[in-house]
């Protein structure tokens, strides 16, 4: 791992070490949020994946009706009953947080809340399949919303994810090691250069010690060249 371009000084050591101590609680709060995503992610994607079938399956069943109703109706009167709707349908949208995503929620609002309002004709010329089919699109509708929102949230979900794994790997196999690295650099040459102050010390002692003992001889062999 290569070493940061720093000084390798006290001051920079202890920035450093802050430095380090802010990454690691950060790179473990991002794990920690990406293994919730995860979590999350996996419960939307089974659901996801549940819907998926009932939706499926009710659009199926709607479309065989619909096949029947045109096997016993004309072509003209199927299109003349579904012609003219007369219930109106307007989506609504709102917003949910999941860990920091915000994932959609979806409603629908009707024109009016009679059940019958959803069936465009009159009975008495049209076929009971048709009613059928009519009724199990409309109850295939809030499905299709639920659906629609799992597949929206698992998409932002794993967007997110994808985001925060690299934010993770980056701390982890990047940044921490680079500055873990540099800090050992950095004690390493404060000892070196701990050392070498010693030495040099110990050697201005030595030389002091020995310009002491100097004068000492020389006092004393002027002391007996006097006597």
């Amino acid at each position: 791992m290569a070493v940061m371009n720093v000084n390798p000084t006290r001051m920079e050591l202890t920035r450093l070490k802050t430095r380090l101590k802010t990454a690691t609680r950060g790179h473990k709060l991002l794990k920690d949020k990406l293994d919730e995503m995860m979590k999350q992610f996996l419960d939307i994607v089974r659901e996801n994946r549940a819907l998926r079938v009932k939706v499926e399956n009710a659009l199926t069943d709607a479309y065989r009706r619909f096949t029947v109703a045109a096997a016993v109706m004309s072509p003209e009167m199927l299109e003349q009953s579904l012609l003219c709707p007369k219930q109106a349908v307007s989506l609504e949208m709102s917003f949910t947080n999941v860990m920091s995503v915000d994932v959609p929620k979806y409603s629908i609002k009707l024109k009016n809340d009679e059940p019958s309002e959803i069936f465009p004709y009159g009975f008495a010329a049209t076929s009971g399949e048709l009613d059928a089919a009519i009724s199990e699109l409309n109850a295939a509708l809030e499905l299709m919303l639920r659906l629609a929102e799992a597949e929206k949230s698992a998409q932002l979900l794993a967007s997110e994810i994808e985001k925060t794994r690299r934010r993770v790997n980056a701390l982890e196999y990047v940044m921490i090691p680079q500055m873990q690295e540099t800090i050992r650099y950095i004690v390493m040459k404060l000892d070196e250069n701990e050392r070498g102050n010693l030495s040099r010390l110990m050697k201005v002692k030595d030389m002091m010690v020995e310009e002491q003992m100097e004068k000492a001889r020389a006092r004393a062999e002027a002391l007996r060249a006097q006597a």
